[in-house]
């Protein structure tokens, strides 16, 4: 079942740092999240950003980071059948571990598997609904599907969580100017 979002190309983000420790359920991402909601610093909320990937992406369990790591880097180098390999085997093992889900659902997107990139977008936000690179990605594949009404409620969802989310300020303008909707 897809996900209503209800809001008032960072899509699943394709780079991430190998570092290794925890998940969604690491306590410092609240500490986070407020920088991204409070501060207008481009430094902090920077860091913030960055530091939000990286909890999110590692994991203490070294068997779960290095299938996370080998698949990240297959997908870097667009070894996208090979790099689904390894995140069906991640999120078989973790299924809790919603960056799994999140880079399974990006290999999807690249894939053009835009039903399965949905479905495991969804998991992602289940499993942290603050995840603002999945309703980003959501973003972009109702984009791809030609429903700019959605991809808009996506994007203004992302915004909601990381306010200073580059590019997608300007990507909501533009949407909301094309479907005759008041600007931000």
């Amino acid at each position: 079942m897809r996900r209503l979002i209800v809001g008032s190309m960072i899509a699943f983000g394709l780079v991430w740092p190998l570092t290794v420790g925890a998940d969604q359920k690491d306590p410092d991402l609240d500490k986070l999240f407020a920088v991204l909601q409070t501060s207008n610093n481009p430094s902090e909320v920077s860091a913030a950003h960055g530091e939000i990937w990286r909890l999110w992406i590692k994991n203490d369990d070294q068997e779960l980071f290095s299938l996370m790591q080998q698949g990240v880097v297959l997908m870097n180098r667009r070894r996208l059948g090979e790099a689904l390999e390894v995140f069906d085997d991640l999120v078989d093992i973790a299924p809790e571990y919603a960056e799994a889900w999140n880079k399974r659902a990006t290999v999807h997107f690249l894939l053009g598997n835009l039903a399965d990139s949905i479905a495991d977008v969804d998991v992602t936000l289940d499993l942290e609904p603050r995840h603002f690179g999945a309703l980003s990605g959501l973003g972009q594949i109702e984009l791809q599907l030609g429903d700019p009404a959605a991809a808009l409620s996506a994007f203004e969802a992302a915004l909601l969580m990381h306010p200073h989310l580059p590019g997608t300020r300007d990507l909501i303008k533009q949407l909301r100017r094309n479907l005759g909707r008041n600007s931000l």
